[in-house]
């Protein structure tokens, strides 16, 4: 199997290798024509369309508000600190160094900040939600029942209307027959 053939199996998606053993084809394989079949092989990837790596998508939830995203981002620095103080006081107290006191207190304090701060992140979404307003997904109950409120006073302001308008009619209409 010649260049060109391999070529055009590449081309076609045919496997040229697996295809056929080696030596099968009456001809015998030398090294020169396998590196051509690589070089080829290569050339062949190498003319292939542009695929980038990943495509972009869109995102599923909608991005946090910025006051509610710095107080999480502050939160996660200060619990990953805790973290790293907590793990290096359990290695001071192992290895019976001086520091262990230290820096089991320093993780007791640093507990507390971190609890503080992931109350924080809650407590600002919260003031933010109740400050911007929440937007209402349309499975919401509370939506479904201003919904049927608004369509109760609409009908009751139409039937109102309606009347004042009979009332008036048949007024004028009295006046206007008995004159």
């Amino acid at each position: 199997m010649g260049t060109a053939e391999r070529q055009e199996a590449l081309r076609s998606g045919v496997d040229t290798a697996r295809s056929r053993p080696p030596g099968r084809s009456g001809a015998p394989v030398h090294d020169n024509q396998a590196r051509a079949g690589a070089r080829s092989a290569r050339d062949a990837v190498r003319e292939e369309p542009y695929r980038p790596l990943w495509v972009e998508e869109p995102a599923r939830r909608r991005r946090l508000p910025d006051p509610v995203r710095t107080s999480a981002v502050r939160a996660g620095l200060i619990i990953a600190v805790t973290l790293l103080q907590a793990m290096v006081a359990f290695l001071c107290t192992m290895a019976g160094s001086w520091l262990a006191l230290p820096m089991v207190i320093s993780s007791v304090a640093s507990t507390v900040v971190a609890t503080w701060s992931a109350l924080d992140v809650w407590v600002t979404r919260q003031v933010w939600n109740q400050r911007n307003g929440v937007v209402s997904t349309p499975s919401s109950t509370a939506r479904a029942l201003r919904r049927e409120r608004r369509r109760t006073r609409r009908q009751a302001r139409l039937a109102e209307r309606a009347q004042a308008r009979v009332r008036r009619q048949s007024g004028s209409k009295a006046r206007l027959s008995h004159s």
